[in-house]
């Protein structure tokens, strides 16, 4: 009988910055600001058994993870301004500035909708990069060191 080792989970940590608002809060978000975010990325997976080669007694190489999330979300969103397709002021103001850097979302850009939407580009990234075998299991996004918004695999 042989006995099957668990998944294990490993976390890689990104940052980026970049500005938001949210058009119909009643405090401080609904002006144009900015945020420092951080971005942190759960992959679940079994260890790699593969002797003498450099990604035995892994999940996944760290910088894999770093490289994905930074070509596919983090060098898109930073020092971006992200904002909803629905603030149509802000929308029209930003297209007036040659070159500016925006990402216009579905959704109002609040923590949650953006951690949402991150997961929702990487996830299908990683099940395709690692023909299945490791899936991204969940990111935290931080807007601030104390508030954050979690995504999991449902």
């Amino acid at each position: 009988m042989s006995i099957s080792t668990p998944a294990i989970t490993i976390t890689r940590r990104l940052e980026f910055d970049a500005g938001h608002r949210i058009p119909h809060h009643d405090g401080q978000c609904r002006h144009l600001h900015g945020h420092r975010y951080a971005i942190e990325l759960t992959v679940s997976g079994d260890v790699l058994e593969t002797p003498g080669k450099a990604d035995d007694g892994m999940v996944l190489d760290f910088g894999d993870i770093k490289r994905l999330a930074n070509e596919h979300l983090v060098n898109l969103w930073d020092h971006a301004f992200l904002v909803a397709k629905e603030d149509q002021a802000v929308v029209a103001f930003l297209a007036s500035m040659p070159n500016h850097k925006t990402v216009i979302l579905d959704r109002v850009p609040t923590v949650e909708n953006l951690a949402h939407a991150a997961f929702a580009i990487l996830e299908p990234i990683f099940a395709e990069a690692f023909q299945g075998r490791l899936r991204l299991a969940s990111i935290r996004l931080y807007e601030t060191p104390n508030c954050w918004a979690d995504v999991s695999q449902a």
